[in-house]
């Protein structure tokens, strides 16, 4: 037998994106994944798939240097709104230096990941819809996460932080 991805239909994607979400609130990404790679397969700029895909692979982060960092900041760079790019990239960061803290990692080398995320909230802010206030409430919960005393934080200055925050912390 030859095992060969087959395509789904263009007017199939309303129902795959659906399951793509549900899968996702199920905590099985991986399938989320596979769904939204079959949409994009048909429609390569498929806004909502690219932002499910992307959610997909930051719910599969463990903080390793296995995790697809890089493949998900150029999914959402294509993300054509410019307030959704700085509030998904902030969510990207944010996931990331969760991961590497449940990792093991040291919390204050992960303070430059967080700082960055902050940036890309306070800059979707900036531009949000009217009404909209998700970027406000990831910052809320990455400044309590950086207030939070069973984390030794060091003194939350970015000169603590040796590495680039693109590359991975010590494994």
């Amino acid at each position: 037998m030859e095992y060969k991805v087959k395509r789904i239909s263009t007017a199939g994607i309303a129902v795959a994106i659906s399951k793509a979400e549900l899968y996702r609130s199920l905590n099985e990404p991986e399938e989320a994944e596979s769904i939204c790679r079959d949409i994009l397969t048909i429609e390569p700029q498929h806004q909502h798939a690219l932002r499910l895909l992307g959610l997909a692979l930051t719910d599969q982060f463990t903080g390793r240097g296995s995790d697809r960092y890089r493949e998900t900041e150029e999914i959402f760079r294509q993300l054509k709104d410019a307030y959704e790019r700085l509030y998904y990239t902030g969510i990207l960061h944010e996931r990331r230096a969760k991961a590497q803290l449940n990792a093991g990692q040291l919390p204050r080398s992960l303070v430059a990941l967080f700082d960055h995320a902050l940036h890309h909230f306070a800059e979707a802010e900036k531009i949000r819809p009217a009404g909209n206030d998700d970027a406000i409430l990831r910052w809320n919960r990455c400044v309590r996460l950086l207030q939070n005393p069973a984390y030794e934080w060091g003194e939350l200055e970015q000169e603590l932080v040796p590495f680039d925050v693109q590359d991975a912390g010590p494994r």
